[in-house]
Formats: structure tokens, C-alpha cells, sequence
């Protein structure tokens, strides 16, 4: 390098102009929303990306076959098709989804022994009577999906609102609502559903009930407890000495601020009142036959289970699936909205 390549010319010392030194002050990146942020977050977890996505398509099989299964289809027999295995067109190499069945340590085609026709066949096999077991499950699945959107409104509405009204009066009237949601949180579900067969029937409404009693205390104490710490904070002490209501208040300022407990805690919510059902139909309290759901398909494929395992484990995948499926989501929605909590 010689000593002209080293001389500078006299422009490159001039100082810069008051537009181009805010322009490399700026600092790049566009400004995001909270929602925004959230989003951004929340895709980043593949697992809870996942997990939204079959939760949606299992909605959509669910509730979009309602025109096509119904209580008339579901109920009927068919005894020549009794306890058929799962077949599948284009698996006729994989036994247990070829239309065979392990006997005698042998595997014999079900279908043609029951004089089946060629172009019939059951993807998810068929229970002791012949109903098409995968029309049951999915209209299982649309029964445990109907308690938890049930248990779901119940946390939106009686825990959300009780919880605020607690922490926001404080107080006597927070110490009574307290004491009331202790005695309530006492009372195990079991049990009240229990004392609803005493007055209804077995059936999907003892369940709601006793949902309705009991699912929304969890809520309303996390509620509760955030709301005790926001009304404290300066924009709330603000709007109320400009004189918003108390109502006004809790819309436009606790509710918004209160929005990541509440989503994530009703994720947590649907999980458990979908095994609340299947397990009071599996015990014979809740949903029973000719009717179906996902907890009475499991009774009645653990009869057979030893000889016919696909009537228990096609449903046991199914309930664990979907439940699985929403725990992933919950701990992708808080991780979301809390991005301190990451590990």
C-alpha cells in the first residue's frame, strides 16, 4: 500500500447533517403488538402449533358429521357384522387393518367369514352388536368436545366474574366469596355428580350440572388473585378517581390485563372435564348405552379386550390424543403470553 492510497480527501471529514444523525440514531425494526408479539411467540412452539391444528380438525370431523350419525344410526345393529376388525383399503399387507383376526395363533380373514361383501368394510372395525365403531368414536368425540366448550363457558363467565368482583371489593365481600368457593372446592365432583343421578337420569345433563357447580373455582381464585394485584397498579387508581364505574373499569382496564390467565387456564380446564366424563360413562354414571361417548366405548371394549383389543385401544387413542393435544396448547399459550416463564 503507498502513501496516495493512504491519503484521505478532505470530503470524508465532513461532518454529518442533522437528518442523517437521527437516521443512524433510529433503531431498526418494526414496532410490534402486544398480540403481535404473542403470536410470533406462540408459533415458534411447534408442538402447541400441532396440537391447535388436530384439535381443529377434530372439531371439524366432530361437529361436521352431525348430518350423516345421529342417535338413529348409531343405535342400530347389525348382529352379520358383529366384531369385525378394523379394514382399510390399500393395507391389505398389515394385519389388523386388513379385515383379519388373530385366532388360534393364526390369522383368519373376519370379513369373509361373516360372508362380508368385497366392497364393505369398516376402517375402525365394529363393536358386539355391528355398529360401525368409527362412527361411534366420532361421535364421541363430539360429546367429550360439548363438556369441555360447556366447562369452558362456565370458567368465561361464573369464574371470571366471580373472581373479579372478589378481589376487586376486598374486604368482607371477598372473605364470604371465598369461604363459599372453599365449601363448593370441599364437595369432590364425584360426588355431586352422583347426587345428581338422585334427581335426573344418567346422561349428558347430570354432567353439565355438575360441571356447573363445581369446574369455574380454579378460575375464579387465579382471578382473584391477579385482580387484587391490578387494581392497585396506576392506571386503575387513575380511572377511578376520574369517576369510571366499577364496571367500566373492569372492562376496559382488568379484563384486557387478565386475558393470559384466562385463556390459559380454560386450556387447562377443557383437559379435565373431558376425563371427568369419560370416566363417570366408563363407570356407568354418566353417558350410558344404547347412547355412546368415548368413556362408554372404553367399557365396553375392555369386555372383549383379551380377544377384540381394537374396541378399547382405537377409543383410548382418541381420548388421549385430544387431551394431550389441549395440555400441549396450554403450555404453548403460556409460554406465549409469558415469556418470562421459558426455561
Amino acid at each position: 500500500m503507498n502513501e496516495e492510497d493512504l491519503k484521505l480527501s478532505p470530503d470524508a471529514f465532513e461532518p454529518l447533517t442533522k437528518d442523517e444523525r437521527e437516521d443512524s440514531e433510529k433503531i431498526a425494526g418494526p414496532s410490534l403488538s402486544f398480540g403481535q408479539n404473542v403470536w410470533i411467540r406462540f408459533k415458534q412452539r411447534k408442538a402447541a402449533v400441532i396440537s391447535a391444528i388436530i384439535i381443529i380438525l377434530m372439531m371439524v370431523i366432530a361437529f361436521g358429521s352431525t348430518p350423516f350419525i345421529n342417535n338413529s344410526t348409531l343405535v342400530k345393529s347389525h348382529p352379520q357384522y358383529a366384531n369385525l376388525p378394523p379394514k382399510i383399503p390399500g393395507f391389505g399387507a398389515i394385519n389388523g387393518l386388513n379385515g383379519k383376526l388373530k385366532q388360534n395363533g393364526q390369522w383368519v380373514d373376519a370379513y369373509a367369514q361373516n360372508n362380508v361383501p368385497k366392497d364393505k368394510y369398516f376402517i375402525a372395525g365394529t363393536d358386539y352388536l355391528g355398529r360401525p365403531l368409527g362412527q361411534r368414536i366420532i361421535y364421541g368425540t363430539k360429546i367429550s368436545l360439548i363438556v369441555a366448550l360447556v366447562a369452558a363457558f362456565f370458567d368465561l363467565t361464573i369464574g371470571v366474574l366471580y373472581g373479579v368482583i372478589s378481589g376487586w371489593k376486598g374486604g368482607g365481600v371477598d372473605n364470604v366469596m371465598q369461604r363459599i368457593i372453599e365449601i363448593i372446592s370441599s364437595v369432590p365432583n364425584l360426588i355431586i355428580a352422583v347426587l345428581m343421578l338422585v334427581v335426573l337420569k344418567p346422561g349428558i345433563t347430570s354432567i353439565i350440572i355438575a360441571i356447573a357447580i363445581s369446574s369455574w373455582t380454579t378460575m375464579a381464585r387465579q382471578v382473584r388473585a391477579e385482580t387484587l394485584s391490578l387494581k392497585n397498579e396506576e392506571y386503575v387508581l387513575a380511572a377511578r378517581s376520574l369517576g369510571e364505574s366499577s364496571s367500566k373499569i373492569a372492562w376496559k382496564h382488568l379484563i384486557p390485563n387478565l386475558s393470559s390467565i384466562i385463556i390459559i387456564q380454560t386450556m387447562y380446564t377443557i383437559p379435565s372435564a373431558i376425563f371427568f366424563e369419560a370416566f363417570l360413562s366408563f363407570i356407568g354414571i354418566g353417558i350410558s348405552a344404547p347412547q355412546t361417548s368415548l368413556g362408554v366405548l372404553l367399557n365396553e371394549g375392555q369386555k372383549n379386550f383379551q380377544f377384540l383389543p381394537y374396541q378399547m385401544w382405537i377409543p383410548a387413542i382418541v381420548l388421549c390424543i385430544l387431551m394431550i393435544a389441549f395440555n400441549l396448547l396450554g403450555d404453548g399459550l403460556r409460554d406465549a403470553f409469558d415469556p418470562r416463564g421459558q426455561r
